[in-house]
C-alpha cells in the first residue's frame, strides 16, 4: 500500500492547483486521475486575469496558445451588446497539462472506486493510504459520493447541461460571441476563437427549466448550428459535438473532517456566466490553506458572479 500525507483524486485545474500549494510548502503530495494527460477536455477555456493572478502568471509568460479579448460581443435577445474587457481563451487539453506538470507531484493513472474512513485518514481501493483527501474529480466525484452526497445534496433547479465542441477551422472572425436566452434556451450559447485556428462553440442551460418546457438540449444544439451557418460563422456543419453536465454554485459544507471537495465537485461555477475554471482554481489554492493551516476550508471569498470581473477585470 503506498501512504502519502494528501491524496488528491482528479488532475484538473483543481486538484492540480492544489497540489501545486501543498508541494510548495513541502508537503508530500499523490495525485489520482483516471485519464492520462495531456487529455481532450472539451470547455469554453475561459480565463479571467483574476485567474492568471491567482496563478501567479502573465499571459506573456503562460508558455501554450492564448488569445486576449478586449472585448466580448454579448447578444442578448438578438440585440448585441459589445462589452470592453480583458478576458482570455486557452485550450485545456494544453492548459491542464501545464498545471499539472507544474505542481511536480506523482501521479498515477487509477479510478477511485472504494474510499474509506480508517481513524482519522482514508483508504483507497485498498491501495493507496493518505492522512488528507481531496475530492477533484468533476461532477462525478467520489469523493463527493462517498463522503458529501448526504451532507450536501445538490441543488437540482441549478444543474446545467451543455453540448460543445472544440476543433479546427477556418474562421471568419476572431471576435467571441456569447448569445443569451437564444431560442428559448434557459442559458447562453459561445464561439470562442482560440490560437492555432482552434474554435469551440457551444450551448448550456438550466436542465429543469429545459423539461418544463419540453425542450432538449439537442435541439437546441441543432438551431444553434444551423444560425451559425446562416450567419456565416462556420462555413459548414460541425462535427458531432460531446455533452456534460455540472451544477451552479451550491450551498452547503465543502469539508467533512479531513476530507475537502474542490472545484465542480463542490459546484462553484458563478452563477450568472457558469464559469467553472476560476473557482476551481480559487478552491484549490483554499483547500490548500485549509491543510497547511490545518483549518476549516471556505470558498466565501470565490465570485458567485462573473460580471463584475467582465467590467472590471482590473479591480479584480
Amino acid at each position: 500500500m503506498i501512504f502519502t500525507d494528501v491524496v488528491i483524486v482528479g488532475g484538473g485545474p483543481a486538484g492540480s492547483t492544489a497540489a501545486w500549494k501543498l508541494k510548495e510548502a513541502g508537503r508530500d503530495v499523490l495525485i489520482l486521475d483516471k485519464a492520462d494527460f495531456p487529455r481532450l477536455k472539451l470547455c469554453a477555456g475561459w480565463i479571467t486575469l483574476r485567474t492568471l493572478k491567482r496563478l501567479e502568471i502573465s499571459e506573456t509568460a503562460y508558455p501554450h496558445g492564448i488569445v486576449k479579448f478586449r472585448t466580448l460581443y454579448f447578444h442578448i435577445h438578438g440585440l448585441p451588446f459589445p462589452v470592453p474587457t480583458r478576458q482570455f481563451s486557452i485550450r485545456r487539453t494544453e492548459f491542464d497539462h501545464w498545471l499539472l506538470n507544474r505542481a511536480e507531484v506523482p501521479v498515477q493513472q487509477h479510478v477511485a472506486q472504494r474510499i474509506e474512513r480508517q481513524g482519522e485518514g482514508f483508504v483507497i481501493d485498498g491501495k493507496f493510504r493518505c492522512n488528507w483527501l481531496v475530492g477533484a474529480g468533476g461532477t462525478g466525484c467520489p469523493v463527493y459520493r462517498t463522503f458529501f452526497r448526504e451532507i450536501c445534496p445538490r441543488e437540482g433547479e441549478k444543474q446545467i447541461v451543455s453540448m460543445e465542441l472544440e476543433f479546427q477551422v477556418a474562421m471568419s472572425t476572431t471576435h467571441c460571441h456569447l448569445w443569451f436566452f437564444q431560442h428559448g434556451l434557459p442559458g447562453y450559447a459561445w464561439y470562442v476563437p482560440k490560437k492555432g485556428g482552434w474554435l469551440n462553440i457551444g450551448i448550456g442551460g438550466k436542465q429543469t427549466s429545459m423539461v418544463k418546457k419540453g425542450a432538449d438540449i439537442r435541439e437546441h444544439w441543432r438551431r444553434f448550428v444551423g444560425f451559425l451557418l446562416k450567419k456565416k460563422l462556420l462555413a459548414s456543419p460541425p462535427p458531432t459535438p460531446g455533452a456534460c453536465s455540472y451544477y451552479l454554485r451550491q450551498n452547503g459544507p465543502v469539508q467533512d473532517g479531513c476530507a475537502i471537495i474542490v472545484g465542480d465537485a463542490a459546484g462553484l461555477a458563478t452563477l450568472d456566466m457558469g464559469e467553472g475554471i476560476g473557482p476551481a482554481i480559487e478552491s484549490g489554492l483554499l483547500a490548500a490553506d485549509a491543510i497547511l493551516h490545518n483549518t476549516t476550508a471556505s470558498f466565501d471569498s470565490i465570485p458567485h458572479y462573473s460580471l463584475s470581473g467582465i467590467l472590471f477585470p482590473w479591480k479584480h
